[in-house]
């Protein structure tokens, strides 16, 4: 399947639901089991030059007309699982953070309001059709929310310098189960109700339990830094442990260390701060 262009597409993460065939209802349950024989699969970067070229027309498509066929598949102690690419709900959805989060004068450069109301009314529409659709996969970008880094130990992380197959570009990513995910979250949700005020953190924690609770118990979580990777060396990468991070501060926070918990936090923020920073930059 080829790509729309060979220009990496930095500067997003990745939050995904790897569900098993089983999860799945006829007659997709037959569609995504023939599409995972395929020999090649396509990527992320695959996935967003697609987006991208869509921008291109005039006026821009700010989502997809039709919904995408495509997933990415993992297989789990021998179990197939995928996780649909869900393009065009995914389209909606950040079309909705992004009249929130940019001024009008600019959100209507990019995107002139009639595309957006057209859009709109389409997602109007369809959302009255389909009441409990969900996406298999969010994004965050120049960022990791750090409530994702819950769900995760750093046994769990995979780096690897080259790539899959050492083609050039880094690959940095956690996997778990979809149990182990659940219960960590639900064991530091506890944790900050009780040592901390209600804040972005607690709320975000939340936010991401009620959506792990609509997929399969045996479904697989992964976090992928995906072209956030592009935004840092190789040393930095190699030393990112912002998983572990992330447990020793809720564990300090358990055991009543408020100082043991600033550390570890502060090494987590000022990590990460200078990656967001560079959202600024020109």
């Amino acid at each position: 399947m080829p790509a729309v262009s060979s220009v990496l597409v930095p500067y997003a993460s990745y939050l995904r639901v790897y569900e098993p065939l089983a999860a799945f209802p006829e007659p997709e349950r037959d569609h995504w089991t023939r599409y995972a024989r395929r020999d090649r699969t396509p990527t992320a970067q695959d996935e967003l030059r697609r987006s991208l070229a869509d921008l291109l027309p005039t006026p821009p498509v700010a989502v997809p007309v039709h919904e995408s066929g495509d997933a990415f598949v993992a297989v789990v102690d021998g179990v197939v699982c995928v996780c649909p690419w869900r393009t065009r709900l995914r389209g909606w959805l950040a079309l909705e953070e992004l009249t929130e989060s940019l001024p009008t004068p600019l959100l209507d450069a990019v995107l002139p309001p009639v595309v957006r109301g057209q859009a709109v009314a389409d997602y109007e529409r369809w959302r009255d059709r389909n009441p409990d659709a969900r996406p298999w996969i969010r994004t965050a970008v120049w960022q990791v929310p750090v409530g994702w880094f819950a769900l995760f130990s750093d046994d769990e992380r995979e780096y690897e310098a080259s790539g899959p197959g050492g083609l050039g570009v880094p690959v940095l990513r956690y996997r778990t189960p979809m149990v182990q995910a659940r219960r960590r979250l639900a064991r530091a949700l506890k944790t900050l109700r009780d040592t901390v005020d209600d804040g972005p953190l607690i709320a975000g924690l939340v936010d991401v339990g009620r959506w792990l609770e609509e997929f399969h118990p045996r479904s697989l979580v992964e976090l992928d830094y995906g072209g956030l990777v592009h935004t840092l060396s190789g040393e930095q990468l190699a030393e990112d442990r912002s998983a572990a991070d992330v447990a020793t501060g809720i564990a300090a926070l358990r055991n009543g260390d408020g100082d043991g918990a600033g550390v570890a936090y502060g090494r987590l923020t000022e990590r990460w701060r200078a990656v967001r920073e560079r959202l600024f930059a020109n």
